[in-house]
C-alpha cells in the first residue's frame, strides 16, 4: 500500500510524499535451534508457517504470537512489488529492530545492523528482479546477554522487579521509498538565538558531478521567512539563514519554540536540474523533501535551566513508552498522540523518557504539541569494553536521530549507574561516562547533557536526584532551600547512594529531582504479581492527596529548577503510574493538572543573572 506523507509517516523530519508501508503481514519462523543460517531459510519460503503482524513483537498479543517464552533467533519473510519506477532507486527504512538484524532482497544480503533501538537503510535497487519481490529479515536477540543495551527488558524469562517483558525482532516500521538517483540524504538545523540564525547542513547521494541546485523554502503561520537557492556542486551543502527574531511571524521573540508557544519552521528543500536550451534555460525538480525546525535555546546558568534565554521550571514525569498488548511498539500513531495529550491534560510540561527510544512520531507529536522531553540511552548491565562499544554506536545513532526535534531539551546516555556499577572504584567506568558526556557534547553542543542520571554523578550539566522517600515531609526538609539542598548533596544518601561522587562538588548547576513519587495505587489488591514499590495508597482521594504532599515541596524550593514525577503509566507489574497501563486515569486529571501547575517559588535576582534576550519571554510557571 502506498501512502502520502504526513503526521503518521514513519520519519517525520525527512518525508517524501511516496512511501510504502511494509507493515501488517508477514510470514515468521522461531530458529531455537540456530540452523536457518545453515539451511539456506533465506531460501526457503516453506519454513515461515506461521503469520506475524509488523511491526509487532512476538512477545505481545497485538502480533498475533503473543509468545513471551525467550527465543533467540527470529525470522521474517514478506513479499512484496517494487514502487520505485524506471531510473528511481529504491530504499528499504528499519525503524527498529531488537537487537542483531540481517537483511536479504531476493536471496541477496543488503544491510547488517546491530542496535535493538535506532534505525537502518538499505538501497536495494540492484538487487531487484522482475516481478515480486522478496525480503528475508533474521533477528538475534539473546534474552541474557547482559553487555547489550536492553533498556528494561528482562533478562529473566518472567518479569521481576521494574523490568517487563521484552520487546525482540521489528518492532518499529518498516517502509519503503522511492528516491532519484540525486537525492536528499540527511538534513541537520541547528539554530542559534545568539546570532539570530538558523543553520542547515544537507547531506546528498549524488550520481555524478554534475552541478545541481537546492533550494530551500521556510515559511512559518504561512509567511515565508526564507526562500533560498544555491549551487551544488558535491554532496554537503551548509547554509545560514540569519531570522531575525522580529521576523518569526506575528512578531517578537513571544514566538520562538517553547510548550506555550510550539511554533515550528516549515522547511520545503528541492534539489533541481538546470538545463540549457539555446539561449535559455530549463528548471526540473529532481528531489524534493519536508521538513521541519524551531528556534529554540535549552541551558544551565545560574541555578536555573533557561529556555530561550528565561529560567523555565521543569514539571516531567517519567514515561515508560509501554503497552500490554503491543509492549515497546506503540498500537498506533493514534496512540503516541493521545499520550502527548494524557500527558499534558495531567498539567506536566515534558516528559523524561525512560530506557527506551521514542518512536520519532511521538517526538513529531512533542513538537506540535509543546513538550519538553529528556532522552535516556537505555541501558547494558555489565560493563566490559564489548559493552562499551555497543552502548557508544547505538547511543551515537540516537544522538542522530532525534537531533532535529526541538521538543529534546537533555540527552542521558547513563542511568543510575546502570551498566557502570562501580563507577566510585573503577577508573574505567568514571572513564566511561566522562567520555559519553563529552561526546555528546562534541555531537550535540545545544543541548543539556545528563551523565549518570540519579546518583554518582561525575559530569553534568544538571545535578539531578532521585528520592523515592514515602514522606512528604522529608522532601521538604531535604530540598526546601539552598542550604538544605546542598547539605542532602554533601552528606545524604537518598537512594542509598551518594548524589555526587567523592571529590565532586555542587558548584552552580541546576537541580532537578529527577525520581520522586512512585505512589502505587493497585487497582487489583488481590493481584500478589504487583511490585508494591516506594509507597502505597489505598483510593483515588488519598493518590491525590499524597500527590500533592510530594509536589508542593519542591514547587515551594527556590533551589530548585524543576522535579520529575514517577510515573505516567503503569507498566506490568509495576503499578504506580498516574493512569494504568490502558491509560485510564487512576484520579480526576483536571486535580491532578492543578496540584501540578501551582506557581513554583520565585527565583533569587542573585541567581538569574544577565540575559540575551527579550525580557517579555518569561517564565509562565
Amino acid at each position: 500500500m502506498t501512502l502520502t506523507g504526513g503526521n503518521d509517516h514513519p520519519r517525520p523530519q525527512l518525508t517524501r510524499e511516496r512511501w510504502t508501508d511494509l507493515c501488517d503481514a508477514w510470514g515468521f519462523a522461531y530458529d531455537d535451534a540456530d540452523v536457518g543460517l545453515k539451511d539456506r531459510w533465506v531460501d526457503r519460503p516453506e519454513v515461515f508457517d506461521r503469520s506475524i503482524t509488523v511491526p509487532y513483537p512476538p512477545e505481545s498479543s497485538a502480533s498475533g504470537i503473543g509468545d513471551r517464552r525467550p527465543h533467540r533467533v527470529l525470522w521474517y519473510r514478506r513479499v512484496f512489488a517494487s514502487p520505485a519506477a524506471a531510473g528511481e532507486r529504491l530504499l528499504l527504512h528499519f525503524g527498529a529492530v531488537d537487537y542483531h538484524a540481517r537483511v536479504w532482497v531476493n536471496g541477496r544480503l543488503v544491510a547488517e545492523h546491530a542496535g535493538g533501538f535506532t534505525p537502518f537503510s538499505a538501497d536495494i535497487t540492484d538487487v531487484l528482479v522482475e516481478g515480486e519481490q522478496v525480503v528475508v529479515v533474521r533477528s538475534e536477540d539473546d534474552p541474557h546477554d547482559l553487555e547489550q543495551p536492553r533498556g528494561k527488558q528482562d533478562w529473566e524469562d518472567v518479569p521481576h522487579a521494574v523490568w517487563y517483558d521484552r520487546t525482540s525482532g521489528i518492532w518499529q516500521p518498516v517502509w519503503l521509498e522511492p528516491v532519484p538517483a540525486d537525492h536528499v540524504t540527511e538534513v541537520r538545523w541547528v539554530p542559534d538565538l545568539d546570532t539570530g540564525q538558523l543553520r542547515m547542513d544537507v547531506r546528498l547521494t549524488r550520481a555524478d558531478d554534475r552541478p545541481l541546485r537546492l533550494q530551500v523554502t521556510l515559511t512559518a503561520h504561512g509567511e515565508v521567512l526564507v526562500d533560498d537557492e544555491v549551487h551544488v556542486r558535491g554532496s554537503h551543502v551548509r547554509r545560514d539563514f540569519p531570522l531575525r527574531l522580529t521576523d518569526l511571524a506575528l512578531g517578537g521573540a513571544a514566538h520562538l519554540w517553547s510548550p506555550e508557544t510550539p511554533n515550528l519552521i516549515d522547511a520545503r528543500l528541492r534539489i533541481l536540474e538546470v538545463v540549457d536550451a539555446g539561449h535559455s534555460s530549463e528548471r526540473s525538480v529532481i528531489d524534493e523533501v519536508a521538513s521541519y525546525t524551531a528556534m529554540r535555546s535549552i541551558a544551565a546558568r545560574g541555578r536555573r535551566i533557561l529556555l530561550n534565554g528565561r529560567p523555565y521550571f521543569l514539571r516531567l514525569v517519567l514515561s515508560q513508552p509501554w503497552w500490554p498488548e503491543s509492549h515497546l511498539a506503540a498500537p498506533s500513531a493514534d496512540a503516541l498522540r493521545a499520550e502527548v495529550e494524557h500527558v499534558l491534560a495531567l498539567g506536566f510540561n515534558g516528559v523524561r523518557l525512560h530506557q527506551s527510544l521514542a518512536d520519532p512520531r511521538f517526538l513529531a507529536e512533542c513538537d506540535r504539541h509543546g513538550l519538553l522531553v529528556w532522552a535516556e540511552m537505555p541501558a547494558a548491565y555489565e560493563f566490559s569494553p564489548r559493552a562499551v562499544e555497543r552502548v557508544t554506536k547505538e547511543w551515537t545513532e540516537m544522538l542522530a536521530r532525534d537531533a532535529n526535534a526541538p521538543c529534546v531539551i537533555a540527552w542521558v546516555p547513563v542511568n543510575e549507574s546502570w551498566g557502570v556499577p562501580h563507577l566510585e572504584t573503577s577508573a574505567a567506568q568514571r572513564d566511561f561516562v566522562r567520555a559519553l558526556y563529552h561526546l555528546t557534547k562534541a555531537l550535540d553542543p545545544t543541548r543539556l547533557v545528563i551523565g549518570n542520571d540519579g546518583w554518582e554523578q561525575i559530569v553534568t550539566d544538571v545535578v539531578t536526584v532521585h528520592d523515592y522517600t514515602p514522606r512528604p515531609e522529608v522532601l521538604q526538609q531535604r530540598y526546601g532551600d539552598t542550604a538544605a539542598v546542598e547539605d542532602t548533596l554533601r552528606r545524604t544518601q537518598p537512594g542509598y547512594r551518594s548524589v555526587l561522587l567523592p571529590g565532586v562538588h555542587w558548584g552552580h548547576e541546576p537541580v532537578v529531582i529527577s525520581e520522586f513519587g512512585g505512589l502505587t495505587y493497585d487497582e487489583q489488591p488481590g493481584d500478589h504479581t504487583v511490585w508494591k514499590g516506594y509507597a502505597i495508597v489505598s483510593d483515588a482521594d488519598q493518590l491525590v492527596e499524597r500527590y500533592r504532599g510530594f509536589i508542593d515541596p519542591l514547587l515551594d524550593s527556590p533551589a530548585l529548577a524543576g522535579f520529575c514525577y514517577t510515573q505516567l503509566t503503569d507498566v506490568q507489574q509495576e503499578r504506580n503510574g498516574l493512569l494504568n497501563e490502558n491509560r485510564r486515569p487512576k484520579a480526576d486529571p483536571a486535580t491532578i493538572r492543578a496540584i501540578t501547575r501551582r506557581p513554583a517559588a520565585a527565583v533569587p535576582a542573585d541567581e538569574i543573572g544577565s540575559f540575551t534576550y527579550p525580557p517579555e519571554v518569561s517564565d509562565p510557571g
